[in-house]
Protein backbone atom coordinates (compact mmCIF):
# COMPACT_ATOMS: atom_id res chain seq x y z
CA UNK A 1 0.00 0.00 0.00
CA UNK A 2 2.90 2.43 0.41
CA UNK A 3 3.35 2.86 -3.42
CA UNK A 4 -0.42 4.59 -3.33
CA UNK A 5 1.04 7.49 -0.84
CA UNK A 6 2.91 8.94 -3.99
CA UNK A 7 -0.09 8.59 -6.35
CA UNK A 8 -2.00 10.24 -3.92
CA UNK A 9 0.00 12.68 -3.28
CA UNK A 10 -0.02 13.90 -7.24
CA UNK A 11 -3.65 13.79 -7.10
CA UNK A 12 -4.15 15.94 -4.22
CA UNK A 13 -1.05 18.36 -5.18
CA UNK A 14 -3.12 18.61 -8.86
CA UNK A 15 -6.27 19.20 -6.97
CA UNK A 16 -4.54 21.96 -4.77
CA UNK A 17 -3.30 23.09 -7.62
CA UNK A 18 -6.74 23.12 -9.55
CA UNK A 19 -7.74 25.58 -6.59
CA UNK A 20 -5.45 27.63 -5.91
CA UNK A 21 -5.37 28.51 -9.38
CA UNK A 22 -9.03 28.99 -9.61
CA UNK A 23 -9.50 31.24 -7.17
CA UNK A 24 -6.58 33.50 -8.39
CA UNK A 25 -7.73 33.46 -11.73
CA UNK A 26 -5.58 34.17 -15.20
CA UNK A 27 -2.46 32.94 -16.74
CA UNK A 28 -1.48 32.53 -13.11
CA UNK A 29 -3.59 29.77 -12.86
CA UNK A 30 -2.78 27.80 -16.02
CA UNK A 31 1.14 27.63 -14.79
CA UNK A 32 0.10 26.74 -11.39
CA UNK A 33 -2.11 24.02 -13.14
CA UNK A 34 1.10 22.75 -15.48
CA UNK A 35 2.89 22.51 -12.86
CA UNK A 36 0.73 20.68 -10.62
CA UNK A 37 0.16 18.31 -13.47
CA UNK A 38 4.22 18.09 -14.09
CA UNK A 39 4.21 17.08 -10.70
CA UNK A 40 1.33 14.45 -10.75
CA UNK A 41 3.26 12.79 -13.99
CA UNK A 42 6.92 13.02 -12.25
CA UNK A 43 5.15 11.14 -9.39
CA UNK A 44 3.50 8.29 -11.79
CA UNK A 45 6.62 8.36 -13.67
CA UNK A 46 8.90 7.58 -10.26
CA UNK A 47 5.87 5.13 -9.46
CA UNK A 48 6.21 2.90 -12.66
CA UNK A 49 10.14 3.13 -12.27
CA UNK A 50 9.47 1.31 -8.79
CA UNK A 51 7.28 -0.90 -10.03
CA UNK A 52 9.31 -1.88 -13.07
CA UNK A 53 12.03 -2.18 -10.46
CA UNK A 54 10.24 -4.64 -8.37
CA UNK A 55 9.27 -7.05 -10.91
CA UNK A 56 12.55 -7.09 -11.65
CA UNK A 57 13.92 -8.37 -8.83
CA UNK A 58 10.61 -10.45 -8.62
CA UNK A 59 11.63 -12.03 -11.51
CA UNK A 60 15.17 -12.54 -10.00
CA UNK A 61 14.21 -13.97 -7.33
CA UNK A 62 11.98 -16.61 -9.23
CA UNK A 63 15.10 -17.32 -11.71
CA UNK A 64 17.44 -17.88 -8.67
CA UNK A 65 14.91 -20.17 -6.85
CA UNK A 66 14.08 -21.98 -10.41
CA UNK A 67 18.31 -22.63 -10.30
CA UNK A 68 18.40 -24.21 -7.00
CA UNK A 69 15.25 -26.55 -7.80
CA UNK A 70 17.05 -27.70 -10.88
CA UNK A 71 20.39 -28.46 -9.15
CA UNK A 72 18.22 -30.34 -5.94
CA UNK A 73 16.47 -32.45 -8.63
CA UNK A 74 19.84 -33.08 -10.58
CA UNK A 75 21.16 -34.15 -7.03
CA UNK A 76 18.32 -35.98 -6.40
CA UNK A 77 18.24 -38.02 -9.95
CA UNK A 78 22.02 -38.63 -9.28
CA UNK A 79 21.52 -40.59 -5.73
CA UNK A 80 18.66 -42.24 -6.99
CA UNK A 81 20.99 -43.62 -9.89
CA UNK A 82 23.58 -44.43 -7.36
CA UNK A 83 20.95 -46.22 -5.18
CA UNK A 84 19.86 -48.23 -8.23
CA UNK A 85 23.42 -49.01 -8.91
CA UNK A 86 24.26 -50.42 -5.81
CA UNK A 87 20.99 -52.51 -5.78
CA UNK A 88 21.85 -54.18 -9.13
CA UNK A 89 25.77 -54.71 -7.50
CA UNK A 90 23.70 -55.94 -4.24
CA UNK A 91 21.35 -58.22 -6.72
CA UNK A 92 24.29 -59.80 -9.02
CA UNK A 93 26.35 -60.42 -5.73
CA UNK A 94 23.07 -62.82 -4.17
CA UNK A 95 22.57 -64.68 -7.42
CA UNK A 96 26.46 -65.41 -7.33
CA UNK A 97 26.66 -66.53 -3.88
CA UNK A 98 23.25 -68.70 -4.65
CA UNK A 99 24.92 -70.24 -7.56
CA UNK A 100 28.38 -70.91 -5.63
CA UNK A 101 26.03 -72.40 -2.50
CA UNK A 102 24.03 -74.61 -5.15
CA UNK A 103 27.19 -75.71 -6.20
CA UNK A 104 28.94 -76.48 -2.92
CA UNK A 105 25.55 -78.40 -2.04
CA UNK A 106 26.09 -80.56 -5.18
CA UNK A 107 29.29 -81.61 -4.58
CA UNK A 108 28.58 -82.50 -1.09
CA UNK A 109 26.03 -85.07 -1.81
CA UNK A 110 27.57 -86.45 -4.74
Amino acid sequence: MAFLLPALEGIGSGLLGSAIGGALGGGTAGNMQNSAMNALNTQDETFQLGMYASEIQNQEQLQMQSEVFDQMMDERSENMREVDTLRNVGMAQRKMDDSITKKFIQSITE
